[in-house]
């Protein structure tokens, strides 16, 4: 994404523990920049309508559809998206416990089911399977791993506490 216009804008925002900068045009969506410009493709593009959930980051600890929200609005903000959430070598308690409960299927909707579970976890308000349930509605698996997200999520929860957010 080069600037193409006198219009471009600059921004600079922290991804997974790193400062980036980028010129933009104001109407590109931080799903965007972050796939196109920083390749951080592990956030996906689904519905590009804010429905899916598919493309969710945490942006100061807070989990958000990026493919609503333009770039220049979080300008000065940490930005996490999964390739900031543990690594191959050692993953995340909570992707671990997506493995051991076949949270995942075809692996579409998984980065932004994570990213939004560990949201959920930070805020501390889903404590039963129903409020985890509802407090992930926003995010959907057309494989229907509904019943292992949940048991992964609420594996995590009731787990002793360990570092939840990077």
């Amino acid at each position: 994404m080069e600037a193409r216009s006198k219009t471009a804008l600059h921004v600079t925002l922290t991804i997974n523990g790193v400062a980036r900068n980028a010129s933009i045009e104001p109407c590109v969506t931080l799903l965007d920049l972050l796939r196109e410009e920083f390749h951080l493709t592990g956030t996906k593009k689904g519905c590009d309508h804010g429905q899916c959930g598919a493309c969710t980051v945490l942006v100061n600890g807070t989990r958000i559809n990026s493919c609503l929200v333009l770039a220049v609005s979080r300008n000065g903000s940490e930005i996490t998206t999964i390739e900031g959430i543990g690594t191959p070598n050692e993953l995340h308690p909570l992707q671990e416990a997506f493995v051991r409960h076949d949270a995942l299927q075809c692996g579409y909707c998984t980065p932004g089911q994570i990213c939004s579970a560990m949201g959920l976890i930070s805020e501390g308000r889903a404590k039963t399977r129903d409020e985890i349930r509802e407090a992930m509605s926003g995010n959907l698996c057309r494989c229907g791993a509904y019943i292992g997200i949940v048991d992964a999520i609420e594996e995590v929860i009731a787990a002793p506490k360990r570092k939840t957010v990077p």
